[in-house]
């Protein structure tokens, strides 16, 4: 990530590349459903739902498990995981009286295991 101190560089000119303009123009998504984007990426913004998620890309687990694992009430577990399931990241099932939570899809995966090659990038 960048300094506080650093300065963006920009143009000293402008020039409006219009082809360029253009192409990344045709390209561009939706803006609902950039916006849409960007709100699931907020739901990442939280530590308590990385640490979920960490956990859920490990093994399927239960409310009582996770909260356990990161020494939190099962109710602030369960309002995280709401976050989650409605953000389409976990999905749930029954097993008896208890409910099995885990990764929603191998995407969700994916995006976790970018982030955190990203994040250990040398500059």
């Amino acid at each position: 990530m960048a300094k506080k101190d650093q300065m963006i560089e920009k143009c000293d000119c402008d020039v409006i590349h219009d082809d360029i303009v253009e192409q990344v123009k045709e390209k561009m998504p939706e803006e609902e459903l950039l916006y849409d984007l960007a709100e699931l990426f907020k739901v990442f913004g939280d530590s308590t739902r990385i640490k979920i998620l960490w956990a859920l890309d490990t093994a399927e687990m239960c409310v009582c498990d996770i909260a356990y694992l990161l020494n939190m009430t099962q109710s602030a577990i369960s309002h995280q995981l709401r976050v989650l399931k409605q953000a389409k990241l976990v999905k749930n099932r029954r097993e008896g009286k208890v409910i099995f939570y885990s990764l929603d899809d191998e995407h969700i995966k994916q995006i976790f295991e970018l982030g955190l090659v990203h994040i250990s990038e040398e500059e």
